[in-house]
């Protein structure tokens, strides 16, 4: 076992199960002599990863027959851009802000057309999910786009607004796998990979069949949905070893129970550190407790320099990548689906003591 526990909020840790069983095939996979790193990506033994990875994810989000899976590069970054480029046609669509990812793809979605933020939650500095009835978007958009949680703040979307036929465009980078979804509400759901899916290189998108090919003319071929759906991912070389991992990822969740045993397991240990957060009076979370999450916890304690101590501190002892989001500061716990209770327990320990010592 490693002595350490990784808190960053991405790249994040990886099951240990996991990283043993890549240690083990990293020189020969399936008994081929070849690594994943090394194998070409049109051999049989790489399609059948690649065809595994999508059923498997499928199985564990229970995603529709009528929805396209692919496995994409550029990060969920680049689906900002992708979104608007393949979905646009009327030209106009709705964002609702709630964070600084949340921010950048509305920022990026307002080059290729009339763009307008439904609703905000930075009158607070993100502390809160602004409540948003169905009046509140406008007549003739395309789609409207949300961020299921926000990384850097700390919020999540308990529920999600009525967007009545307008297809729901969702960056669930850093909760998927993590809660439970429908996917049937949604027109289109992407992810990066390396908070609960495996390392960095892979994003997923997950595209309802009647939006997969409405892309605008000047969308680029490699940001053209279509172009991965027709060719089931393998147009281009792509990330093979970081889909390699997130399969085998997705097999260790499977084993676990899937999506529901996983919420319930991260429900628990956010639990635990809230209620020791709240009911300490050295440390604060200015999250509105509706809209908390359940994958990153910021806090601050009564001072920056406090705040700087600590995570040298907590590093020190093993407790590393605290330290909060320069647009935030203080310090973040991400517990996604690879922190083992285990962890936040030793956390909470070293917080007990910090805040012992430091009165």
């Amino acid at each position: 076992m490693r002595d350490v526990y990784n808190f960053s909020a991405g790249p994040s840790m990886l099951p240990e199960k996991v990283l043993k069983e890549v240690q083990k095939s990293l020189l020969s996979y399936n008994g081929s002599g070849m690594s994943v790193t090394e194998m070409s990506h049109r051999s049989k033994l790489y399609e059948d990863i690649n065809a595994e990875a999508e059923s498997l994810l499928r199985g564990l989000m229970s995603i529709p027959d009528n929805y396209k899976v692919i496995f994409v590069q550029g990060g969920a970054s680049l689906q900002f851009e992708a979104v608007p480029l393949n979905l646009l046609q009327k030209g106009r669509a709705d964002y609702i802000v709630t964070g600084n990812f949340a921010k950048k793809a509305y920022s990026e979605a307002k080059k290729f057309g009339d763009m307008a933020a439904a609703a905000s939650s930075e009158d607070k500095c993100f502390t809160y999910i602004p409540k948003v009835k169905a009046k509140a978007f406008r007549d003739d958009i395309d789609y409207v786009h949300l961020t299921t949680n926000n990384t850097i703040f700390g919020t999540h979307f308990t529920k999600l607004p009525d967007t009545g036929d307008v297809p729901l465009v969702a960056d669930m980078s850093s909760n998927i796998l993590g809660e439970e979804y429908d996917v049937s509400k949604f027109g289109v759901i992407y992810a990066g990979a390396q908070k609960n899916i495996g390392p960095a290189g892979v994003t997923v998108v997950i595209v309802r069949q009647d939006l997969a090919d409405r892309a605008r003319a000047d969308c680029p071929t490699m940001l053209k949905w279509q172009t991965q759906i027709a060719e089931k991912s393998l147009y281009n070389t792509p990330p093979c070893f970081s889909v390699y991992v997130a399969m085998l990822v997705f097999r260790h969740l499977k084993a676990l129970g899937g999506v529901p045993a996983m919420e319930r397991i991260n429900k628990r240990k956010a639990k635990m550190l809230y209620s020791f957060i709240d009911n300490s009076s050295f440390y604060k979370n200015l999250i509105e407790k509706k809209d908390r999450s359940i994958m990153n916890i910021p806090f601050v304690s009564p001072s920056s320099e406090l705040d700087e101590k600590f995570v040298k501190e907590a590093a020190q002892n093993g407790l590393l990548a605290l330290k909060g989001h320069r647009l935030a500061g203080g310090m973040r716990a991400s517990i996604y689906n690879a922190m083992p209770v285990k962890g936040v327990q030793k956390l909470i320990e070293f917080m007990g003591k910090f805040e012992k010592e430091n009165r």
